[in-house]
């Protein structure tokens, strides 16, 4: 008897996460619009270490969601993701070494877009 819930007598054998197949939440998209969500796979060291792992690295548009960015990928590449994580990049102040003193950097966005096991992206 469990203490803080209700737990029946049998077990059920547990799979492993990478087992199971899972597919993130994909809306279609009219033509051509893949490629305004996502504009180019992002090359790093931290980009190029994830993809051992099943999961790529693309800079995306500002306004496009999960599920768009997941229906893209599944267009453009042909694999269903997993699972798709954003992340804002806040723009950053830059010395320019003139008499301007200080610019401004653009604000960017890269989307982590997570594969199932077995699948992968040719980049390049």
């Amino acid at each position: 008897m469990a203490i803080f819930g209700t737990q029946s007598g049998k077990q059920e054998q547990k799979t492993g996460a990478r087992a199971r197949i899972r597919h993130a939440r994909a809306l279609p998209l009219a033509d051509g619009k893949a490629n305004d969500i996502i504009r180019t796979p992002w090359f790093s060291e931290k980009a190029l270490v994830g993809t051992e792992k099943g999961v790529y690295v693309f800079a995306v548009s500002a306004s496009a969601t999960s599920a768009q960015i997941a229906g893209a990928v599944k267009e453009m590449y042909g694999v269903a993701p997993r699972a798709v994580r954003i992340v804002n990049i806040p723009g950053k102040r830059k010395a320019l070494r003139t008499r301007r003193g200080f610019g401004q950097q653009a604000s960017r966005r890269k989307a982590y877009v997570q594969l199932n096991a077995g699948d992968t992206i040719t980049l390049a």
